[in-house]
């Protein structure tokens, strides 16, 4: 999954590149994102950098994918167990993503993928639950797979140093979801989240810019009767490549705000709206792996953490991915 204007590398430009990522990160901080339980399919960080990026080159790709989460929220929010708040909770979750694009190109030259996202998660949530007149403390330890992501179009157009992106990931309610229990590893409901993205990479200093749209949009949850509102998200990540050994090493920093735009509806919606935000980010550390045959490995982790939230889990994202591309 290397671009055409990484594979050569010319003379680096100094580091003093760190006040702009710092600065074009900042920009897109502001306060996204409510939803029953407080979460959504799409999660800050999961499509956003270099990792991520729809492949140009024809062939298989496989990502293994770690993420640990840890969030909290004291106020109530609704969920498969009832209201219930002062919320503690640690996700931990494995994905394989297994896809491949077609030597063929699309519509003006671009180049087609197809791929899917099965996860598995470790759920350990505890909360204070409305039990009629009553409130208790309820804990839970759930494990199970989540929600099967599909993606049947990943697009993308490749122009000199420019890459122009377009997906529809397709979340599905395939994961494990019992109502009345208070976590869950699937959301019982589908998520449709069209995204585009231009991504910048300038072959003679190395440096990377990327910035993805998208937005999602919910079914009905038929066990609890509620429907989380529609949202827009966006990713950005500014990163610096730098030729370290036998591959390259990218240093860079990622931001992301999400904006729930309408309203939580049906009749399970007793908090009415509960339109919600986040904003947040964190450093990206990446290494590029050459191998024969036009192969090659990417690597990643990243730490992003949420500012400020709004009506959701505020918390720390931790992802582990890797990229085999043959």
């Amino acid at each position: 999954m290397i671009p055409e204007s990484l594979k050569t590398q010319g003379p680096i430009i100094k580091w003093s590149l760190t006040l702009l990522i710092i600065l074009g990160a900042c920009w897109l901080a502001g306060p996204a994102l409510a939803g029953e339980g407080g979460v959504t399919h799409v999660i800050p960080g999961a499509t956003a950098t270099f990792a991520d990026l729809p492949p140009t080159s024809p062939g298989w790709f496989l990502k293994p994918m770690y993420l640990n989460y840890k969030g909290t929220f004291s106020a109530q929010l609704p969920t498969a167990a009832g209201l219930a708040g002062n919320m503690d909770a640690t996700v931990n979750t494995v994905a394989l993503v297994e896809g491949y694009t077609f030597g063929q190109t699309f519509l003006g030259g671009a180049h087609y993928s197809i791929a899917a996202a099965l996860p598995y998660s470790w759920v350990d949530i505890s909360a204070n639950v409305q039990k009629g007149a009553r409130t208790v403390r309820l804990q839970n330890n759930v494990s199970g797979l989540g929600d099967l992501t599909v993606l049947p179009v990943m697009l993308a157009w490749k122009f000199d140093d420019w890459q122009i992106d377009a997906t529809l990931p397709i979340y599905t309610p395939t994961g494990s979801y019992e109502k009345g229990r208070l976590g869950n590893t699937g959301l019982n409901y589908w998520t449709f989240d069209p995204t585009v993205g231009a991504v910048y990479s300038h072959k003679a200093s190395g440096f990377n810019a990327m910035l993805h749209a998208g937005y999602s949009m919910n079914t009905e949850n038929t066990e609890t009767q509620y429907q989380s509102g529609s949202m827009l998200h966006l990713e950005g990540v500014i990163q610096q490549f730098l030729p370290v050994g036998p591959g390259i090493l990218s240093l860079g920093v990622e931001g992301f705000y999400f904006d729930q735009l309408t309203g939580d509806s049906g009749s399970g919606a007793t908090l009415g709206d509960f339109k919600g935000q986040t904003y947040g980010l964190g450093p990206v550390l990446g290494y590029i792996l050459p191998l024969e045959n036009k192969h090659s490995l990417v690597f990643e982790l990243k730490w992003l953490t949420e500012l400020e939230t709004k009506r959701r889990l505020e918390g720390d994202y931790i992802w582990l991915k890797m990229v085999y591309k043959f």
